[in-house]
């Protein structure tokens, strides 16, 4: 047995009957490079890090591309450090699964130093001010998912905590707020000398770069306005000097499985305990991923950048990243995922692959991709969309090792329907060419959504429904509505479908929501009314071209 140690790294001919692929550079010589010369930081140190990010630098350390790696800053959870980083000196076991069921086993050993930036560990907060004053850091990279952005709660209001640290500038101590921390660090460069410096978000959602900007920036406002900075704090947080690139990504890393742990204890890894931390972070020595991943990164970093060229990402402008942020989130992955979130939990899948053998699923999934999608989709030009979208539908779906749920896909799915439906309607109604009332896939996915909110399934027994932040207020509207009494229906949806907040537009004004309106009651007529609606639609052999069919 092995075990995910640098100890235990010396052991070659176990890790090779094991069948796992250890690094052959020098890694305590990498760390003493990263922590004399840190050059990348990187905020947020869980799943999809360790199982992408981090192994791009594993890979330059590799090729002798770079010599010293990521300096990892923990701004949220520290148990993640306590018991993942710390107990396994900064290793991650990265598992791809492929859809034969092997598995490709590899150590990662891309990171050279791990800090949190909390009150409780001054030393290491003292470090990370130390790091930000350095002239040769050139970028601080981030994956603390969207909602590490917010500094406002949904009502709008700032946060306490963001409240509290407009009030002091200073970098002497760790203000309570992620964003808050980063500006203060920020701070401390500025101060330093105003050294250049690129700020990438590699968070999955669009136009990110932009999010992180509004945020820091807020903090650089108000303490100038306050006297805790110096206005011309501002300017360096607007100027060249200072970046934010847009990127998108895209790599499912669902949560550590028992199932992954159980066969690499077989193989002989020992390290496999799987961690729920007091935060509810899913983390494990280990983290499982498919194999498929793209990284596009606006290429603005003006204080230099490691070769990720050499790794696969993408290094374009700003508009191209753009156009694939779009045919991702818009047409080729994520209107699929949030479709088959809403039918699959209704009809009672427990797993994203499990609804791929369902033929009148995937025939949905195809319309709305292929068919209401593709002609509205954005191009890139550095990715064919048709392409993009076939190996979704043909490898990374269906792929049965892939430990990904509609449950969790179905979370706070009304912040998502404006991007992943509502730009595809509002192209529709943009054009002459186009007739928006031909869409029928899409409204009934809304209207099974709106089916869903009665948290009955297809046999009308109680299910759980997914955490959404206006789920008390959807849950209302449909509060009168009885499966088996279509009729109960009334207006009900009126202020679901005429919110643009949900949806981008209004679907009256669209002309849509009777089509969701009437798809509604169909899915109401009883139990087992959403298979037999959903049957009933995708069967016709006009419903997606033969040559995709």
């Amino acid at each position: 047995m092995v075990k995910l140690t640098l100890e235990d790294l010396k052991k070659r001919s176990a890790w090779a009957e094991a069948g796992i692929e250890i690094p052959s550079f020098d890694i305590e010589k990498m760390k003493e490079e990263t922590k004399a010369h840190p050059r990348w930081v990187h905020v947020g140190p869980g799943n999809i890090f360790r199982g992408f990010i981090a192994d791009l630098a594993d890979r330059l350390l590799e090729s002798g591309d770079i010599q010293s790696g990521i300096t990892v800053v923990s701004t949220f959870d520290q148990q993640v450090i306590s018991k993942i980083y710390e107990p396994f000196d900064d290793l991650a076991l990265r598992v791809v699964m492929a859809a034969d069921g092997s598995l490709s086993k590899k150590v990662v050993a891309g990171v050279g130093d791990v800090l949190r930036a909390d009150a409780e560990y001054p030393s290491e907060w003292a470090r990370c001010r130390e790091i930000f004053r350095s002239p040769e850091l050139q970028m601080v990279s981030f994956t603390i998912t969207e909602k590490g952005y917010h500094i406002k709660d949904l009502a709008g209001n700032y946060y306490p905590a963001v409240q509290a640290a407009f009030e002091d500038g200073s970098s002497d101590k760790v203000l309570g707020n992620g964003m808050a921390i980063i500006a203060a660090l920020l701070l401390e460069r500025f101060r330093a000398g105003a050294h250049p410096i690129a700020m990438v978000s590699m968070d999955n959602f669009s136009h990110n770069g932009d999010k992180l900007l509004d945020s820091v920036r807020t903090f650089a406002v108000k303490w100038a306005e306050n006297g805790s900075a110096p206005k011309e704090f501002v300017d360096y947080i607007d100027g060249p000097k200072v970046s934010f690139p847009w990127s998108m990504i895209d790599k499912i890393t669902p949560r550590p499985d028992a199932s992954v742990a159980e066969k690499l204890k077989q193989s002989g890894f020992e390290s496999t305990e799987l961690v729920i931390t007091d935060k509810n972070t899913y983390i494990a020595p280990f983290v499982n991923t498919e194999g498929p991943q793209y990284l596009v990164i606006e290429d603005d970093f003006p204080n230099g950048r490691p070769p990720l060229e050499k790794t696969g990402v993408r290094l374009t402008t700003r508009e191209t990243v753009d156009l694939v942020e779009r045919m991702k989130v818009c047409t080729c992955l994520n209107p699929l995922h949030t479709a088959m979130a809403v039918f699959g939990c209704l009809l009672g899948y427990k797993s994203i692959a499990a609804e791929m053998n369902d033929a009148a699923i995937v025939r949905l999934i195809k319309r709305i991709g292929y068919v209401e999608g593709m002609p509205v989709v954005a191009d890139p030009k550095i990715f064919v969309p048709s392409e993009f979208i076939a190996e979704v539908i043909s490898e990374r779906l269906p792929n049965p090792y892939i430990p990904d749920t509609p449950q969790r896909i179905a979370t706070d799915t009304s912040q998502k329907l404006p991007i992943r439906y509502g730009e595809t309607i509002k192209q529709y109604l943009s054009r002459a060419d186009l007739d928006v009332h031909s869409l029928t896939a899409i409204p009934l996915v809304i209207a099974a959504w709106c089916r869903y909110m009665l948290a009955l399934d297809d046999e009308g027994k109680p299910m759980e429904l997914s955490p959404d932040p206006l789920l008390d207020e959807l849950r209302g509207y449909v509060a009168n509505v009885r499966l088996g009494e279509p009729e109960s229906a009334g207006d009900c949806l009126r202020p679901i479908l005429s919110s643009e907040r949900i949806f981008g537009t209004d679907l009256y004004k669209a002309g849509l929501a009777g089509k969701v309106e009437e798809y509604f009651k169909r899915l109401l007529a009883g139990p087992g009314a959403v298979r037999h609606t959903l049957e009933e639609e995708t069967s016709a052999p006009s419903y997606i071209p033969a040559e995709i069919a």
